[in-house]
């Protein structure tokens, strides 16, 4: 096969590009104090890619008290494109970001304080030290660095917990980002966020909100049998429940999330059992929300998380209005969903914070275009922009938790998106982008 001499230049004009590319950014990576990085990108692939280790302070107010080691990764695109900064909420997640790929963008992807690697070298968690403040003080430094190398526009995005934290980030440190792209990120107005009872009371179609009250119901009245069911589970899965106090409070425990984990993660209720078998209804339980989220083990992984829903971000319960002449381990308030690590000294929730950055979202929060899923049990606690700013809030039909995203927008609804980016920020949307999956690809 003949390759044309036009094609020959072209690849050896890429290749050089590539080459001189990386030598710069890697002289750029050196000179950046308290960062070390490594280079894991192949050689075919289109992008570089690079693991990023970056000393942070305990303390970023007092630097004497210590430091410790966040990881990250940069995706990198080219020094004249935009540069995209993902706060995720709990791990370093690899994968792909929609914004990025969007936008042709950079991409550095941080994980968050505490969680996953970037834990102090002892393994204990300095809990006075997972505060909000601190962690988007991480994200600032960050973005103080890498402005030596990238120079251009500036995006932050996260989904979840971590388009939580793209809120908070925006809120602390509004001259970051010249954007922000928060994903389904709840601002929650208490440790309780009633606001969640009424969207159980009001989604879906009564059938279905009737068909999940009844699997309810009806296993609460076979708890006993199912929980010599779940005593079989729980020892092939090696899960304990000392946390919790006993294996019959954690499966009372998923049956009243199972209604928050229906609609933030599934949806589908058709699916849903008729109350005919306990083996069946215990299955779709185990399925949509399982017993091993309330075990020692489940809840230790979510340990950071659990511990700042409990004292600054906010959180949900359950109500027992319907169910307490059903259950045998809850009577009095309504439980709580979260559970602070009991390694950590007590701390009672402070509503302060969330107070501060809903009344400065609705005066000044601009330059901030929220996505939330039509059915996500999440978007009951959703932001809403006022009037007064120039932000834009995008409801994804019939989407979870997981499917909120521009590419499951109805065209219209993505047509206004991508009008919307580039009213905000001047930046060019390519929807075509979203169709290259692999990273670094």
């Amino acid at each position: 096969m003949r390759i044309s001499l036009s094609l020959l230049l072209s690849l050896f004009l890429f290749h050089a590009i590539a080459q001189s590319d990386e030598a710069a950014l890697e002289r750029g990576l050196y000179n950046l104090p308290n960062v070390t990085f490594k280079k894991v990108s192949a050689p075919g692939d289109r992008y570089m890619k690079y693991e990023l280790i970056i000393r942070q302070p305990l303390d970023h107010w007092h630097p004497e008290k210590g430091y410790f080691y966040q990881h990250a990764t940069l995706l990198h695109k080219g020094f004249s494109r935009p540069t995209v900064i993902e706060t995720q909420g709990y791990w370093l997640f690899d994968h792909r970001d929609e914004v990025e790929k969007m936008l042709g963008a950079n991409d550095i992807n941080v994980e968050y304080r505490f969680y996953g690697k970037s834990v102090p070298d002892s393994g204990s968690i300095p809990w006075d030290y997972l505060t909000i403040e601190q962690a988007t003080a991480d994200w600032h430094a960050i973005n103080q660095l890498f402005r030596n190398i990238y120079s251009g526009k500036w995006v932050s995005t996260g989904v979840s917990k971590g388009g939580e934290s793209t809120v908070y980030y925006k809120y602390f440190y509004p001259k970051d980002v010249d954007l922000s792209l928060p994903y389904v990120a709840p601002l929650d107005n208490s440790i309780e966020d009633k606001r969640l009872y009424h969207f159980f009371d009001t989604i879906g179609t009564p059938e279905c909100r009737n068909k999940i009250f009844q699997l309810q119901v009806f296993l609460l009245q076979h708890e006993k049998e199912a929980i010599e069911k779940l005593k079989w589970y729980s020892k092939g899965a090696r899960l304990h429940y000392t946390y919790t106090g006993d294996l019959g409070r954690s499966f009372e425990y998923a049956v009243l999330e199972y209604p928050f984990a229906f609609w933030q993660n599934y949806g589908l209720c058709d699916s849903i059992p008729t109350g005919t078998s306990l083996e069946e209804d215990l299955d779709a339980l185990l399925k949509i929300s399982d017993v091993a989220a309330f075990s020692d083990e489940g809840l230790k992984e979510f340990e950071v998380h659990y511990y700042q829903a409990a004292t600054q971000s906010g959180y949900y319960g359950y109500d027992l209005t319907r169910f307490r002449k059903y259950l045998h381990y809850f009577t009095g308030e309504n439980p709580l969903s979260s559970f602070p690590p009991k390694s950590a000294p007590p701390k009672p929730f402070d509503p302060t914070l969330n107070a501060k950055v809903s009344q400065w979202l609705a005066d000044s929060g601009n330059n901030i275009i929220y996505i939330y899923g039509g059915i996500d049990a999440w978007t009951s606690a959703g932001i809403i922009p006022s009037d007064k700013v120039n932000s834009k809030r995008f409801l994804v039909p019939g989407a979870t938790h997981g499917r909120a995203k521009v590419k499951n927008m109805p065209q219209a609804m993505q047509q206004e998106y991508v009008a919307k980016v580039a009213a905000l920020s001047g930046l060019e949307v390519n929807m075509d982008n979203l169709q290259t999956a692999k990273t670094g690809h």
